[in-house]
């Protein structure tokens, strides 16, 4: 039996009159940028993760770049990120003529380390990002207290992230800025890209607003240089079908994850997902971690079952990154991460039986 990774057509089948007509609303008023959908999208996704301000942009990685521009982040400035991450952590940092300054990760939820970032803080620091990586937070009173004592606002790449908690507190809530992606393989996806900002601060929220059309206001007058970064009307209404359905979806994954911590606990060498004390784990991915990693997944594709590696390479040992000096046994705890984790189908209309093939063929690997 073939199991994918991830199946978003089974997703839109169970909710398919309902996409088809919000798509068909859209259609037919052809209001395609801003407008009610995506206003009224905004205010519904604010009041679910219970923040003042929720912005919705053009993607996920232009989240970043507008939070952080937000809060202060220009050419010459730093910004401290996880060496384990995607690439639009760093990217977005970049973007914006500022330097990544890479820490290294927790091995237990592969999040950015707390103890590794105080010796990282200067002068030319003006914000620390974490990672709320496959779907987890850190510890994050310790990034708060980090936050507080330096002076340096935290800007929350949550886009993995969304319905995700630490102490009963949302993803997005616990900085200046939170920035969601709503990319389709996401757990609240739209059809295409997509992305937004939150945040409890208004300052920080108008902003954004400001930044994402053209730095206009009002139209044709622009106070700044801004970017062209707006959540499509369309997308809009698609995600507000969904965001009625996210806690559901996010409750079958955490079964599927309850599964797998039962059925592949001691099998071979294999690590499993660490569940932070204090943290709601949405499961984006559940990620595994294995000495035979490469082998596993040649196994694993071998018999039909869909795995990916998130991610192989260490920020700082990336091409675009050499001038900034880093090399091999900088980051060890994340370039042992980058060599050996793979995730495996956690999707919430995966069956019974198909979850029942890809532990049964992980078995059969190390028999």
């Amino acid at each position: 039996m073939s199991v994918p990774l991830l199946d978003l057509n089974r997703q839109y089948q169970s909710i398919k009159g309902e996409i088809d007509a919000a798509v068909a609303r859209v259609l037919g008023h052809s209001q395609f940028i801003l407008g009610a959908e995506v206003a009224n999208f905004e205010t519904a996704a604010a009041k679910k993760l219970g923040v003042a301000h929720a912005i919705g942009v053009a993607s996920g990685s232009d989240a970043l770049i507008l939070g952080l521009h937000a809060v202060g982040v220009n050419a010459g400035d730093e910004v401290i990120v996880p060496a384990f991450s995607f690439f639009a952590s760093a990217g977005s940092v970049s973007r914006l003529g500022a330097t990544p300054v890479f820490c290294d990760i927790d091995p237990h939820d592969y999040n950015i380390d707390a103890g590794d970032i105080a010796d990282r803080i200067t002068k030319r620091t003006k914000a620390i990002m974490p990672v709320h990586l496959f779907g987890q937070m850190p510890d994050m009173k310790p990034l708060r207290d980090l936050s507080k004592a330096h002076g340096v606002p935290l800007v929350e790449d949550a886009a993995q992230a969304v319905g995700a908690t630490y102490n009963d507190t949302a993803a997005g809530r616990w900085g200046a800025a939170g920035c969601f992606s709503f990319f389709p393989t996401k757990n609240l996806g739209c059809a295409g890209d997509g992305g937004m900002v939150v945040s409890d601060d208004t300052a920080v929220a108008d902003r954004v607003r400001l930044l994402r059309f053209h730095g206009a206001r009002p139209k044709y007058h622009h106070q700044v240089i801004g970017f062209n970064s707006r959540l499509d009307a369309l997308q809009a209404a698609i995600l507000g079908v969904k965001l009625p359905y996210l806690d559901r979806w996010t409750n079958k994954r955490r079964a599927h994850a309850d599964v797998y911590d039962k059925e592949l606990a001691g099998v071979g060498d294999l690590v499993l997902p660490k569940r932070t004390p204090g943290a709601f784990h949405i499961f984006n991915q559940y990620t595994i971690a294995t000495a035979r990693r490469d082998a596993l997944r040649d196994h694993l594709k071998a018999h039909g079952i869909g795995a990916e590696v998130y991610y192989p390479i260490s920020l700082h040992l990336q091409q675009c990154y050499a001038h900034l000096g880093g090399k091999p046994g900088d980051f060890p705890v994340s370039e042992r991460a980058a060599q050996r984790v793979i995730s495996i189908p956690v999707f919430p209309e995966m069956t019974e039986s198909e979850q029942s093939e890809v532990i049964e063929s992980i078995k059969r690997f190390y028999s």
